[in-house]
């Protein structure tokens, strides 16, 4: 009993390594010329794999499994295309539904008739109670919808967009909901994004295309980054000063001034209790006066959102760090 399973084991690896030996042989003759060994290419023009050196036809008439039609510019690619756009969690669908449009036209851009024009709008109607069958769906519409017009209102780019949709998706999932309003918690979650990706707004920016108040986007905010654990740095001045100069359209050197004023401010202490926004605004109107710009306290205090009040105090505090850091 022990002999024969011992030869059936044999039997086994011995048909285990003529398989392998064969395929191995395979796929050295699918790389290799049978004729020369030289190196086979696929020539998709005319259909027909060949070897460089000898110039043999091994294939003919081969599939071609590439779109039938040419692109001579990324353009042109984009217009034939005719694959849908990535999944993104910017939508409560993904991406993933189908959109009927608003257009009653037709593919060759002729109006409707009437009773294909009411056949479409009762087309549309079900279409959206399908793409929103449940309460969440309807939620999460809603709330990714507040996201993108907050955040095209305050110039925020894609990728910030998406940190807050996914923020808002793992809220909703974790019952963080109750309680609360859905605006609020898409604003603390676009808020939270911005901080995340270096592209801060302050609470007053956010509150001013939101429509919820700021005493409640703060107390949102610090409960989602608590619940969700969040990783949110404190933000940081010389993120704001970019903006700031670009709004009042400012030269580099006074970019390059303002972030020297930040440092020494860092090194001597005095970030420390301030506003962030403050901070850089005062440096942005220090830096201009310093590099001979003209720029009023009233200017700045119209693109930073703050007090002239606030810039006169931060503006002397730089410069009395700025001039206690600088080398004797």
């Amino acid at each position: 009993m022990t002999d024969t399973s011992i030869r059936t084991y044999t039997n086994e690896r011995e048909t285990e390594t003529e398989t392998e030996d064969e395929t191995t042989s395979v796929t050295d003759e699918q790389e290799h010329c049978p004729e020369c060994g030289g190196r086979l290419i696929s020539d998709d023009e005319h259909a027909e794999t060949v070897c460089t050196d000898c110039g043999l036809v091994v294939e003919e008439d081969e599939i071609d499994r590439g779109p039938e039609w040419r692109a001579f510019d990324a353009a042109e690619k984009d217009e034939k295309s005719r694959v849908g756009a990535p999944t993104t969690n910017m939508m409560h669908d993904q991406g993933l539904s189908t959109n009927i449009g608003w257009q009653d036209k037709d593919a060759y851009g002729r109006s409707l008739s009437s009773r294909q024009r009411q056949k479409m709008q009762r087309l549309r109607t079900w279409n959206e109670r399908f793409r929103t069958r449940d309460s969440k769906e309807r939620n999460l519409k809603q709330a990714l919808g507040e996201i993108d017009r907050m955040a095209s209102a305050l110039g925020l780019p894609e990728n910030v967009r998406e940190t807050a949709s996914v923020i808002y998706r793992r809220a909703l999932e974790e019952d963080l909901l109750p309680g609360r309003s859905i605006e609020g918690v898409a604003t603390a979650s676009l808020y939270a994004a911005a901080r995340q990706a270096g592209t801060p707004r302050s609470l007053d920016e956010i509150s001013a295309v939101s429509r919820v108040e700021k005493m409640e986007l703060t107390r949102t905010y610090r409960y989602i980054i608590r619940e969700l654990g969040l990783e949110v740095k404190p933000a940081d001045p010389e993120h704001y000063v970019p903006r700031f100069v670009s709004d009042l359209d400012l030269s580099d050197e006074t970019e390059r001034m303002a972030r020297d004023l930040l440092e020494s401010a860092r090194q001597e202490g005095v970030h420390s209790g301030k506003s962030p926004v403050g901070l850089a605004a005062a440096a942005v109107y220090a830096a201009a006066l310093l590099t001979n710009e003209k720029v009023t306290q009233n200017e700045v205090s119209e693109v930073a959102s703050i007090s002239e009040v606030t810039i006169r105090n931060r503006y002397k505090e730089l410069l009395e760090a700025s001039d206690t850091a600088a080398p004797a």
